[in-house]
């Protein structure tokens, strides 16, 4: 290959790796700017967790629903116009967050944010594995979502070290600075250019209802990564809350907590995406992270009356096994054909994301009668055992030839 080519390789790889690092960025400051921007704006005692889970509910509805438009819209009109155009909205936004007076405004701006957002990763996923030869595919994924990570580490500490409003602006003027970037650097897939001559369909979601098995497939890769959000979405971001119902040596904030698990996060990033390259396999290091967070998953919630200290530290651990974010992504690219790519590449991640949804509001309707411990023991049960079984029938995906078309 040509020093340009190659040249033009890794700036896109660092273009879509920029864009993923605001993505976690936003997601982690809500959640470490939780209670301070709320109670700046009236809302206080329970309704900071019911008000809470509305907020972050409305921002995964957001992403769940952009996830599906710019993944159409990427397959139809090419990776990198969506990229573009998610950085724009997701910026715009973030900056009007710094300026809410009131619940019904900053509920709006975290949904349109969490639109605007849902297209970052996918659409830089799929165009990082379009245009790296297949043997360095795990390797251009693994620098988009450690930079990510690198991004969640950085919400941890601006929204613990700043006022609220400062974290947003933050948040928006990197974005716009990304997006700076993309516009002078940023070139299209070529792969996805010859494809797009053919005559076949883009981006047709009614692809996956026609066919059955393709049906099954997306929904067994969507349930692999659900585990990763469970302990995101449910112990990280309330982890103040499970503190104190644990009886933990001190009072933990989530700024803290999150911390810890970005670090952690962004070290098994980089091990998972480079340890399946030298297993060459994808599943062997979902296996091995599984395993690993089920067990400290059930240890962090039996942590009673221990200090928190060692709260945060079994939490680093934890982050490590979620690190497979990376290893996930990389066979949601690789398990379906150019066609469609971007559609699953970009929709994947927010389904799994917005899955939170429904175990926040499940955690939210049985917390008062189970306990906050149980309930959420229970749920992380259930995820688990789909998320065990969906690997199970997944194929190894690993040195796979992605340049294909898919049929219904």
């Amino acid at each position: 290959m040509s020093e340009q080519k190659n040249n033009g390789m890794y700036l896109a790889v660092i273009a879509a790796a920029l864009g993923y690092f605001v993505d976690l960025y936003d997601i982690v400051l809500f959640g470490v700017v939780r209670v301070s921007s709320l109670q700046a704006i009236g809302i206080t005692g329970d309704e900071l967790i019911s008000k809470g889970i509305l907020l972050q509910n409305l921002q995964f509805i957001g992403m769940l629903i952009g996830g599906v438009a710019w993944g159409i819209i990427g397959d139809k009109m090419g990776r990198k116009w969506a990229l573009l155009a998610t950085i724009t909205l997701y910026s715009t936004a973030n900056v009007a967050n710094g300026f809410i007076n009131d619940i019904d405004t900053y509920a709006l701006l975290r949904f349109i944010a969490g639109f605007g957002l849902a297209g970052e990763l996918g659409a830089g996923i799929t165009l990082v594995s379009e245009i790296l030869p297949k043997q360095y595919r795990g390797y251009g994924t693994t620098v988009i979502s450690f930079l990510g990570l690198i991004g969640a580490l950085t919400a941890s500490y601006v929204g613990g070290s700043f006022d609220w409003r400062v974290a947003y602006f933050v948040g928006g003027g990197m974005g716009f600075l990304v997006l700076a970037l993309r516009m002078v650097t940023l070139q299209e897939s070529s792969m996805f250019e010859q494809q797009r001559k053919a005559a076949h369909s883009h981006g047709d979601v009614l692809m996956f209802f026609r066919s059955g098995a393709l049906m099954l497939k997306l929904l067994m890769v969507i349930a692999v990564g659900i585990p990763i959000w469970y302990v995101s979405g449910i112990i990280i971001t309330f982890s103040p809350e499970f503190g104190s119902a644990l009886n933990l040596s001190r009072s933990i904030t989530a700024a803290e907590t999150l911390k810890w698990q970005a670090i952690g996060l962004a070290v098994g990033s980089g091990l998972s995406g480079i340890l399946s390259e030298w297993l060459k396999s994808r599943k062997r290091v979902v296996w091995a992270s599984f395993i690993l967070m089920a067990v400290l998953t059930v240890v962090t919630l039996n942590m009673k009356d221990a200090s928190a200290d060692l709260f945060m530290l079994v939490v680093l651990v934890v982050g490590l096994g979620q690190g497979y974010w990376t290893v996930f992504l990389t066979m949601a690219a690789e398990n379906f054909g150019t066609n469609i790519r971007a559609t699953v590449a970009t929709s994947v991640p927010n389904f799994v994301r917005s899955m939170v949804v429904p175990m926040s509001l499940w955690l939210n309707s049985v917390r008062h009668d189970l306990g906050l411990i149980n309930s959420a023991l229970m749920i992380g049960g259930i995820v688990f055992l789909i998320a065990f079984t969906a690997l199970w029938f997944l194929k190894e995906t690993y040195g796979k030839d992605i340049n294909y078309i898919e049929t219904a």
